[in-house]
């Protein structure tokens, strides 16, 4: 009898369920007949974020490619190796940055305040004016952030403070729909360390000067590569006197839009003369709360070529805003070196996987 109701029992999942049989989405419990039988757990997989890409893993010299300023001396040619991660195709544009901005102050005024989002978290407008000498940045004042023209236009005048916000809540929001729909939590979004973004701009161009290769900063048929100051200050020989769209000229090799030139990106690493003698060669990343200075990379608009160079660094006080900072978003990939399509938003609307947009303002 003893033996009946021990097979019943097992007929009916007791003994499976407690030990070691399968639990639903969860997969196995790990436990079987008293031994450890535990394979991975089902339910899991790294979907490609939308309108980002794969960007694989490997080891590039980082550094300056050409001269550097001979007074700085800040930036020695060092080996690093990057783990795989995905990195937003293009800028966070004004809308999508709109979107967290309307999200703040309808759900999260009573504990921020409306004071303290529109100080710290709202974009500053007046950037376009006091950045400036004598500057006629009323235009842009009025409209860049407001108006529907600059909807994909990279979003401006957000602090480092306010751009690690803006990836906590993206993060926050992707996590509350995956976890209503049973999901794990996803990796969450975050600023790439200064290595990362390096390695991504220079989309897998060992020594390239620019993310489009060297050395030159326009084709073939002398159209400008990238949205800068050329010349001796023609802002509007590239196509653009200010920012451009955020899909704007052609994508590196990465396919990532705009890694040079059109707004220079926030970067998670706090900034130090002698950074590569405190990181580490494996992942480098420079956090420090105490340091107030943080690392800008990629030059922007205003800034000529040399600020463009996928080794030229520069840093801008955390809590400042300006009309030339902008930032992108990445998050790890911990599914090996590869991924099974590179991902982007024109793949998932049923495009080329190459270009991740669904539509791409292009110069040349």
């Amino acid at each position: 009898m003893v033996a009946i109701v021990v097979l019943l029992m097992q007929g009916c999942g007791f003994l499976k369920s407690k030990f070691g049989g399968k639990s639903g989405k969860g997969g196995e419990i790990g436990m079987t007949n008293g031994e450890v039988t535990a394979t991975g757990r089902k339910g899991w997989r790294q979907p490609t974020p939308y309108g980002m890409v794969l960007v694989p893993s490997g080891s590039f010299i980082m550094g300056q490619a050409d001269e550097d300023v001979a007074a700085t001396q800040i930036n020695m040619n060092r080996q690093v190796t990057i783990s795989s991660f995905y990195m937003d195709d293009a800028e966070i544009s004004n809308h999508e940055y709109r979107q967290y901005i309307n999200a703040l102050l309808a759900d999260s005024v009573s504990v921020l305040g409306e004071e303290d989002i529109m100080a710290k978290y709202y974009p500053d407008t007046t950037v376009w004016k006091n950045d400036f000498t004598y500057h006629n940045g009323d235009p842009m004042l009025e409209h860049y952030y407001a108006h529907p023209a600059f909807d994909t236009y990279p979003v401006v005048g957000v602090s480092w403070v306010a751009a690690n916000h803006f990836c906590k809540w993206r993060t926050n929001t992707l996590d509350d729909f995956r976890t209503k729909e049973g999901n794990y939590r996803s990796f969450g979004y975050r600023l790439p360390s200064e290595a990362e973004w390096e390695w991504a701009a220079r989309g897998g161009k060992q020594g390239a000067k620019y993310p489009w290769g060297n050395p030159y900063v326009a084709n073939g048929k002398g159209c400008y590569l990238a949205n800068f100051k050329p010349q001796r200050g023609n802002y509007d020989a590239d196509g653009y006197p200010y920012t451009a769209p955020a899909t704007a000229y052609s994508p590196n090799d990465y396919n990532l839009y705009n890694m040079a030139g059109n707004v220079a990106e926030w970067c998670r690493d706090a900034y130090a003369d002698n950074t590569n003698a405190i990181v580490w060669d494996m992942n480098p990343d420079n956090q420090n709360a105490d340091e107030p200075r943080k690392i800008v990379r990629g030059g922007s608009w205003k800034d000529i070529a040399y600020y463009l160079e996928t080794g030229t660094r520069s840093y801008e006080y955390e809590d400042q805003k300006r009309s030339y900072i902008g930032f992108r978003c990445v998050m790890d990939n911990l599914e090996g070196r590869a991924a099974s399509v590179r991902g982007g938003r024109a793949s998932k609307a049923g495009g080329s996987s190459k270009s991740s947009k669904k539509t791409k303002a292009s110069k040349i």
